[in-house]
Formats: structure tokens, sequence, C-alpha cells
């Protein structure tokens, strides 16, 4: 079983400065008269187990937790919470003995959670302690008011409470999620097959539309082919026609010369 260690709270709601309030395993009682804070030590451990409703921490905004000043103190700039959680019977899934979770916010709105100093998301530990008795839904602190909420409550409530006392809530989570996923893959594998459908109707135009450029390149190669060869025929004519003009015409100047020697 899993037991409250302590509480170390600062900044938080009447806890100006760092207060620290351990427990014994076992019953613990805590007295005082109203307006002391006895109810500000479970908004506390209500706040660091994931609480996000002002409502139910008694304001009307999250920073309202957050100290705000006294007569005697100035206000404070954030608020932090820890839980030291006693785990030695592994209850909680995770492989220590000493849970420490903490929650800490800042007036301008940022917030951070901590698992034994590492930061984490909120769903992280909300999954940490869901089944555990000590989840945000559980009656591991049930509040003035509360049991008339509950008896009062719709049938899909109370279902969920009884879930989560029967350490069954998560494992419902789990399936919801992966049906979403498989939901989620469904519509992909729908777009794909889509997809693929447009590109089958593609397939015959792309495919006529190659043969006709492979055709035009091998026409192409033939008719470079050819005019190479008309090229080449046509210097080998001039080059013929070049040669006899050049046999004609020393021809013709040798005949000169013997006229012109008769002469002398």
């Amino acid at each position: 079983m899993v037991y409250l260690k302590s509480i170390d709270a600062y900044g938080f709601k009447s806890f100006a400065e760092s207060t620290q309030i351990e427990f014994d395993e076992g019953v613990t009682a805590i007295v005082g008269p109203n307006g002391s804070g006895k109810s500000n030590i479970t908004d506390a451990i209500k706040w660091v187990l994931g609480e996000q409703s002002a409502r139910v921490l008694r304001g009307s905004k999250m920073e309202d937790i957050i100290f705000s000043g006294s007569k005697h103190r100035h206000a404070q700039n954030f608020a932090e919470v820890q839980l030291k959680l006693d785990n030695s019977k592994g209850i909680l899934n995770i492989d220590a003995a000493e849970v420490v979770v903490t929650r800490r916010l800042y007036r301008n709105g940022d917030s951070a959670f901590y698992l034994n100093n590492e930061r984490q998301r909120l769903k992280d530990i909300r999954e940490l302690f869901l089944d555990s008795g000590l989840g945000k839904e559980a009656f591991s602190i049930i509040s003035q008011g509360k049991v008339d909420e509950v008896l009062n409550a719709k049938p899909i409530d109370r279902r969920q409470i009884i879930e989560e006392s029967a350490g069954v809530l998560k494992y419902k989570k789990r399936k919801e999620a992966s049906l979403e996923k498989l939901d989620d893959t469904e519509i992909n594998l729908t777009r794909v097959e889509d997809i693929l459908y447009d590109l089958e109707g593609r397939v015959e135009p792309l495919k006529e539309e190659a043969s006709i450029a492979k055709e035009y390149l091998q026409l192409s190669q033939t008719l470079e082919q050819s005019d190479i060869r008309v090229t080449v025929h046509d210097i080998q004519s001039y080059q013929k026609q070049i040669e006899t003009h050049d046999a004609t015409l020393n021809e013709l100047k040798s005949t000169q010369a013997k006229i012109a020697q008769k002469k002398i």
C-alpha cells in the first residue's frame, strides 16, 4: 500500500513560507479551528495529483492558489507543493522505494511537474497514479459535499469512479487510446487507397507517353545518323569536284605555257 510520508508546501494558499507536514503510516487526524488551513492541505494533495479545476480548489482561477500576501507577509511569485510517498511495496509502476512528486505554478501561468526531480507531463503523473487509489478521480480524498455529489452523479460518472477504485480505469484508458490510434490508422489507410487508385489511373497514360518519348528518341537518333551520312557524302562529293577542277586548271596552265613557248 502507498502511503503519504510528507507534504512540503511553499507559497501555496495559506502556506506563505516553506512548510513541511510529516505523516506516519496509519491513521492521522488534523484538527484546528475554522480558517486555520486544514482544507488547504487536501487542496495541496489534489493539486499535485493533477487537479486542473480552480473551482475544485476553491478559487476562481488557478493563480489564486499562489499566496497573495497579507499584512505581515509579502505575496509570493510562485507556489510549489511536494508529496513524498512510500512505494516500498511497488504499488506505483516506478522502480523506486520512495516517490517524490512536485508541482510548481508561477503567476504568469507557467507550470511544471516533477517526478523524483525529473520533469514530467501532467499526462505522465496521472498515468502513474491511475488505479493506485490516489488518482484524480479516486476517493483517497473526500471533501465536504463529495459524498452527496457522488450519490447525485450521473451513472457514467459513478461508473468511472467505480472503475478507478476497482483498478481497471487505466486499462480502459489505454484501450480507448488504442482504439483512437486504430481509427486514425484506418483513416490513413483509406487515404493511401485513394492515392493508389489515383496513381493507377495515371499509369497507363504515363506508359503511353513513355513509349512515345522512346520512339521519338529512336527516330531522333536515326535522323541524326542520317544527317551525318548525308554530310559526309556531300563533303566527299565536293572534294572530288575540287580535285577535278584542280586537274583541269593544271592542264589549262600547261597548255597556256606551251602556247607561250611556241610564240617565242
